[in-house]
């Protein structure tokens, strides 16, 4: 619109800078000046990425991303009762889909999910009866990471970046 107006003036011999252009386009619209008119300016959705792992059926997955890594459920479906799960569960702003359904994910997958505090995570993890599992951090230039396998092959690795 600025440029449009610019152009438009510079046709009847006005010429104007392009930041005057800004600030009168800001007040045609309702606003005190270009800063104010930017602030408002409805903010694009951030990109949403989330991952989908492969479960089996059976209680193992509740135990391991429910009880030992402290996820809630969200929602769940099933097309009907007896065939697969598929749900969501998330945990600190953290969300993934678990899916029983064979052709959905693939076991063995590696999933980076960052964290606050990954020595805090750690100790509470070691401390669980659920799991003996007893995974040390990995320091790296990139940040610090905690690789915690789940019992369907997946590898959750949470990690402080830098």
């Amino acid at each position: 619109m600025a440029t449009r107006l610019r152009r438009a003036l510079a046709a009847t011999g006005a010429e104007i800078r392009h930041a005057q252009a800004l600030e009168l386009v800001a007040q045609q619209l309702g606003h005190r000046d270009w800063n104010t008119l930017v602030a408002s300016a409805p903010q694009p959705s951030p990109v949403v990425t989330i991952p989908v792992l492969r479960t089996f059926p059976g209680p193992e997955a509740d135990r391991f991303y429910l009880d030992f890594l402290g996820f809630d459920v969200d929602w769940e479906h099933r097309f009907e009762p007896g065939l697969p799960l598929y749900r969501q569960v998330s945990r600190e702003g953290c969300v993934l889909h678990l899916s029983e359904h064979h052709g959905d994910a693939t076991p063995g997958s590696k999933v980076r999910i960052e964290v606050a505090d990954v020595a805090s995570l750690q100790r509470r993890l070691a401390q669980s009866p659920l799991y003996p599992l007893r995974s040390g951090i990995e320091e790296a230039e990139w940040g610090a990471d905690l690789e915690v396998p789940d019992p369907f092959g997946n590898r959750l690795v949470f990690c402080v970046l830098r």
